[in-house]
């Protein structure tokens, strides 16, 4: 028990056999990262469904008089993250699905949406993200104005004022083909550096000095290599053998049919 225990203490992770694995085995890690990067880019080309995003921007005024003194900026500041959370209510969300006549839930409305503050200030981006681009503007304007007659009604305050609207967009927000891709890539090559990293952590066949040493506990006095010659001539033997073999085998089969 003891013997065992100090062998499993002297286990360590050799690094240098794993770079030297990572190397013999290069052109499997190549191969399975150009794989990989391949069937990112042609799921995220082929399968995954364009998203195209519209964004309008609203400005947060709580007075219309008193811009300047600062009450007014640091009101209007607070009154942003209330917007925030106005803007997604279900009442603006649900009279937005009436008005365009929307086959969706105000749920998944509201999963299209993003509101964004910009720090220190008191502008609200309103993005919407749809697979159709004029869709996408129509709602983002739609919640733009909806929202800031809602919130104007029951703050009973200056309403968040339309600044820009929505503008049809031309390129797609997403997927992103080439981050898939190399997504793809680094994930093909990760997984066989993982399988090769495994296979040499678990592989306990002793090879070297330092296996016996590791493994049994033993140390090495001497080692006595067999000479490149002496192979060879230990595999002409076995053929030599073989065939010999082989010659017996027939010599026997013909005299035992002349015996029948």
């Amino acid at each position: 028990m003891e013997e065992r225990s100090t062998i499993d203490e002297n286990d360590e992770i050799d690094l240098l056999e794993l770079v030297r694995a990572f190397w013999h085995r290069m052109w499997l890690i190549l191969l399975a990262a150009i794989a990989g990067g391949g069937i990112a880019w042609a799921y995220s080309r082929y399968i995954l469904t364009p998203q195209y995003e519209a964004t309008a921007m609203l400005y947060v005024l709580s007075k219309e008089t008193t811009l300047t003194s600062l009450a007014d900026l640091q009101l209007g500041s607070q009154l942003t993250k209330d917007y925030q959370v106005l803007i997604t209510s279900r009442p603006v969300l649900e009279e937005v699905i009436d008005s365009l006549e929307l086959d969706i839930t105000y749920k998944k409305l509201r999963a299209k949406i993003t509101v964004d503050n910009p720090s220190d200030t008191r502008f609200l981006n309103l993005t919407v993200e749809d697979p159709d681009p004029f869709l996408a503007k129509q709602i983002v304007d739609k919640v733009a104005t909806t929202s800031s007659d809602y919130i104007g009604d029951i703050m009973e305050m200056v309403p968040p004022k339309l600044i820009e609207d929505g503008e049809i967009p031309i390129k797609q927000s997403s997927p992103n083909n080439i981050r898939n891709a190399i997504l793809g890539v680094l994930a093909g090559a990760m997984l066989v550096c993982g399988i090769i990293a495994v296979e040499v952590l678990l592989n306990d066949t002793v090879c070297t000095e330092e296996d016996v040493a590791k493994y049994l506990g033993m140390t090495v006095l001497a080692s006595v290599p067999l000479r490149e010659g002496e192979k060879k001539e230990s595999r002409r033997e076995k053929k030599k053998n073989a065939a010999a073999g082989g010659k017996k085998k027939g010599a026997s089969g013909k005299q035992g049919e002349k015996g029948a």
